[in-house]
């Protein structure tokens, strides 16, 4: 992923930013493939 700093603050840690990002869109995608997983089993279990 490339970003044009050139508009952005020079105090600004574009490479952490992406980084934190990324972490985010990952933890993200696992708690809903867990919340998935126990609605599955709930229905499975439960009725």
């Amino acid at each position: 992923m490339s970003i044009d700093t050139s508009g952005g603050s020079p105090a600004m840690d574009y490479q952490e930013h992406i980084r934190t990002y990324n972490g985010f869109i990952k933890g993200a995608k696992w708690l809903t493939a867990l919340v998935a997983l126990t609605l599955i089993l709930m229905a499975i279990f439960l009725l």
